[in-house]
């Protein structure tokens, strides 16, 4: 393994590759999959950066199957290999179902849901709820695995709450099930996002695997990146929020590339832009856009008054959007709108 070293601690090179089943991740920082944030549009620009490996938002499994045309936009790809479709669900035999879609559709990896703390899907008995019931979930395991051939992964929380951390025991037994790989966000689903994720306990997790571990929950610099491999044991890293607003930021982690300047960050932000309302068309792009246009402006034009934010989030045309965020971030917003006014 490449390894660089920490504190006295061996701690995987983010920028050599890593082997999962049959599949190869070209280096060791990965996007998370996020519902309504990693569509194919965002996922395009982090993996045109050079982040290691992207993954689709939560695709639920029964409504696959049964053809919903939101379901099957969500499984798209564009030629990104490997290609990882992660599933949601509480019954075998549909993320079984599910599974064999998403493989035909050229996923090349399916990953199940186990650690999503939404209200909407645990009230399904999905996401994090699943591991309130180990032999249920493992269930689902087993039947994803037996459907196809590619390699199938987990992503969990510690546990449903302090009480119940079982991360450890519900991925010894996905391993043993056929599980090629893990992941672990490190807070309880009664945290949600709150406080501080706990990188030392996934340790306990790493401690009973032999496949690969992919340690989650509040890394924003390379500092944090390196800090959780080494508390953790893991081979890899996951990176969510902390890429909202900026698609680059996983590959910069990795050492893929260089944080752009801003007038490249501008020209990154309108064609993110663009391509969300080519891929929903014009009002759905419009509708869909708002909350990354929302995170570009919070990040890099914190100083572009209210009003001035609330008129680009909400107009409806989308010349006056394009050219007004791309104002905002060169950081002369202000005399533009001025001028207009």
């Amino acid at each position: 393994m490449n390894c660089l070293k920490d504190e006295h601690v061996m701690v995987p090179d983010l920028s050599a590759p890593l082997a999962v089943g049959g599949q190869a991740l070209r280096n060791r920082i990965v996007l998370a999959p996020m519902s309504g944030v990693t569509d194919l549009p965002f996922r395009d620009l982090a993996w045109r950066f050079g982040a290691g490996l992207v993954v689709t938002e939560m695709v639920a499994s029964r409504e696959l199957a049964l053809n919903a045309r939101e379901s099957w936009s969500r499984i798209r790809n564009c030629g990104i290999r490997p290609h990882m479709v992660q599933l949601a669900g509480r019954e075998a035999h549909w993320m079984a179902e599910a599974a064999r879609i998403a493989e035909g559709e050229g996923a090349d990896i399916v990953d199940i849901n186990m650690g999503c703390p939404a209200k909407k899907v645990i009230g399904g008995y999905s996401g994090s709820a699943l591991m309130r019931d180990p032999d249920h979930a493992l269930g689902l395991i087993e039947a994803t695995v037996k459907a196809v051939k590619v390699p199938v992964t987990v992503k969990m929380r510690l546990g449903w709450d302090h009480d119940s951390i079982n991360a450890p025991h519900i991925a010894s037994r996905a391993e043993a099930a056929g599980a090629a790989m893990i992941t672990v966000h490190g807070r309880t689903r009664m945290q949600f996002y709150e406080g501080r994720a706990d990188w030392d306990a996934i340790r306990a997790v790493r401690d009973v695997l032999s496949i690969p571990l992919i340690a989650n929950g509040d890394v924003d610099t390379a500092e944090d990146a390196q800090e959780i491999l080494r508390r953790s044991g893991a081979d890899a890293v996951m990176v969510g929020r902390s890429a909202q607003g900026r698609p680059w930021h996983p590959a910069v982690l990795a050492g893929a590339c260089a944080h752009p300047s801003v007038e490249e960050m501008a020209a990154i932000a309108v064609e993110h832009y663009r391509m969300m309302l080519d891929f929903y068309g014009v009002e759905g792009g419009l509708r869909h856009a708002r909350k990354h246009v929302g995170w570009y402006l919070e990040r890099f034009a914190s100083d572009l008054p209210g009003a001035a934010k609330a008129e680009i989030m909400t107009a409806r045309d989308s010349d006056f959007v394009a050219d007004r965020l791309a104002a905002a971030l060169l950081g002369n917003a202000a005399s533009r709108l001025g001028e207009a006014a």
